[in-house]
């Protein structure tokens, strides 16, 4: 087990690494969107941002994987550098005009992304059982600098380069990956030990129909899921509304804080009232976000609903992440992880690819109102395991 100051240090290198990954990520639904259209699919407009999920989805298990073998830091590294290539392809498709190759480069990055998944459970990997919620937490926290960097530099980016829109911002997209591949080499995680890496182990079928299994991976997928389906969407919507960019440049600035900032407190939320009812937190605050959008189209409804979707976001999937350390052993964490991230990135994917057309054809309104049964199958599945939990505990007695 490492040291404290190690633990300390390596939770403050995930956090960055977390924020120079939440700038990119930030950088890219705000553009992309546009981008595709401008260069006229409008009714796939979001396609390119949901492919970065569904490139998540397909790449959570082998990075994962992956990681086991190599470890955290050259893991990362890899996932870094293919983070810059897909900035590249980016660059030369916006000079292209070509939609396809635009949706080749947000794939991806999604690829990259799936590495950046696992910054939280790395933080928990070494740490003791009572700092793990907090390790978590902590290194969301990255995301709150990347809430504002993002769409700064996607601001500041998009006439750098005056004949072509938005290419400097893939520019600077190119400069974040390639300066977290040298924030990471000062990663100090040990790797499994020998003893962990033939330890017994459980069928992946087993871990998985454990109740705490089931209710951390749909809390967090659920919510994870109704924060995309509106934040693919509320670039379009925004621009139905005849806002400028800078408009959705600010909302969606706040909705990223949102999605971060609790993360200075949530860990030690989770500490004193437990995850079951942090993610319930996190599942009411997503319904309130859905009746404030219902509620009208101005800037400040944009706001306040993207700003309570990202809190909300906050309590689901930190709530769901630190529950779920508590279903595997160490020698069990690779695959259990692996399982999680693929169940919330691949439906996460199936939400997004349909998030386009329900704007494009439904309207603004019918996205929120199809977010709602997402968050009661969340809400019915926590306490279902809180439920379950009570019972267990009460049998012996």
């Amino acid at each position: 087990m490492p040291t404290e100051p190690v633990i300390r240090r390596n939770v403050f290198i995930l956090a960055t690494c977390q924020m120079l990954f939440g700038s990119s990520r930030t950088l890219l639904i705000a553009t992309a969107p546009l981008i595709a259209w401008s260069i006229g699919y409008k009714a796939l407009a979001t396609l390119p941002a949901a492919l970065v999920i569904v490139g998540t989805a397909v790449a959570t298990m082998p990075a994962s994987l992956l990681m086991r073998v190599t470890g955290r830091r050259l893991g990362f590294m890899i996932g870094a550098c293919i983070g810059a290539v897909s900035g590249v392809i980016a660059a030369v498709a916006i000079f292209r005009a070509d939609f396809w190759l635009l949706c080749l480069a947000t794939f991806i990055y999604g690829i990259f992304a799936a590495f950046g998944q696992y910054f939280r459970f790395a933080a928990a990997d070494s740490a003791p059982q009572e700092f793990k919620s907090k390790a978590i937490s902590l290194v969301l926290t990255g995301g709150v600098v990347a809430a504002f960097v993002g769409p700064y530099l996607a601001k500041t980016g998009q006439n750098l380069v005056s004949t072509d829109e938005f290419v400097g911002s893939y520019l600077f997209l190119i400069g974040l990956t390639v300066l977290m591949a040298v924030v990471v080499t000062f990663l100090d995680i040990p790797n499994l030990t020998a003893g962990e890496r033939t330890a017994a182990q459980r069928s992946l079928t087993r871990i998985m129909l454990q109740p705490v299994f089931i209710a951390a991976t749909l809390a967090a997928t659920m919510g994870q899921g109704v924060m995309n389906l509106l934040m693919t969407a509320i670039p379009i919507a925004m621009v139905e509304a005849d806002f400028q960019f800078a408009d959705t440049a600010f909302v969606i600035s706040w909705h990223s804080f949102g999605m971060f900032g609790p993360g200075f407190v949530t860990g030690s939320l989770i500490k004193r009232f437990g995850e079951v009812r942090i993610i319930l937190t996190g599942v009411v605050l997503q319904l309130v976000c859905i009746g404030v959008a219902l509620s009208g189209k101005g800037v400040m409804e944009f706001w306040l609903a993207m700003l309570l979707l990202g809190v909300g976001w906050n309590f689901a999937f930190t709530g769901g992440t630190s529950l779920l350390t508590t279903a595997y052993s160490p020698a069990e964490r690779a695959k259990t992880q692996g399982a999680m991230s693929f169940i919330n990135y691949g439906f996460v994917a199936m939400v997004s690819l349909s998030s386009g057309a329900l704007v494009h054809y439904f309207g603004w309104e019918w996205v929120n109102l199809s977010s709602v049964p997402l968050l009661a199958v969340a809400a019915v599945a926590t306490v279902w395991f809180a439920l379950s939990r009570q019972s267990a505990v009460a049998s012996p007695a």
